[in-house]
């Protein structure tokens, strides 16, 4: 089984981002999962181009990517996206839609097709704070989660996808007061974890 596992680079006032970092970090295979990394832009109309010649190039059994949630306490797979780009600040590129489709074909939204639940639960068993999340928000993060599952519905019918959010680093909270944070080794054992749990090892 391959998976394609990406991961956003910084944006806004941070100089750094815990997903691509945890990406980085994450083994080359775990439980027979041969795992292939890709940094991706914080961009509303590059990330999505740049994950499809990836799903081309590399013909993944499922696309997992990885995003920035500041303000959560625990590491969130997300069960749903949907078609709204409405973003509260400018992206890489200076882009900020409002109120706008992402795509004018696609459904209102899209679920996930990875097992949410176990995936938490495993995150849990490596006593880390783990849910999971109904709401990916309106800005790149759902934006790449949507432009992924409109792409399985159109052309990758066989590949499966999903989305993962996780905290702040504590580097990151330093100006933030009473802002949560995890560290980056346990963001790599909750990834690592979630993505074992898409394996069919027990």
């Amino acid at each position: 089984m391959k998976l394609l596992l990406t991961g956003f680079d910084p944006f806004g006032a941070d100089e750094i981002n815990p997903a691509f970092e945890t990406v980085k970090r994450i083994p080359d295979e775990i439980s027979g999962i041969k795992i292939r990394k890709l940094k991706i832009p914080t961009s509303f109309f590059k990330s999505a181009e740049i994950i499809h010649d990836a799903i081309l190039a590399v013909r993944p059994d499922i696309v997992l990517s990885i995003g920035q949630a500041g303000g959560r306490y625990g590491i969130t797979p997300e069960r749903i996206a949907i078609n709204l780009d409405d973003a509260r600040i400018k992206d890489n590129e200076g882009q900020q839609p409002k109120d706008l489709p992402i795509q004018l074909d696609g459904e209102t939204a899209y679920f996930t097709q990875l097992p949410v639940k176990k995936m938490s639960a495993m995150i849990k068993k490596q006593l880390l704070p783990s849910y999971v999340s109904t709401t990916a928000g309106t800005f790149v993060c759902n934006h790449i989660m949507y432009q992924t599952q409109y792409m399985i519905h159109k052309e990758f019918k066989n590949i499966k996808g999903g989305f993962i959010h996780i905290p702040f680093l504590p580097e990151q909270v330093v100006n933030r007061p009473g802002m949560p944070a995890l560290s980056l080794a346990d963001d790599v054992r909750g990834v690592s974890a979630a993505i074992k749990a898409l394996s069919n090892e027990p």
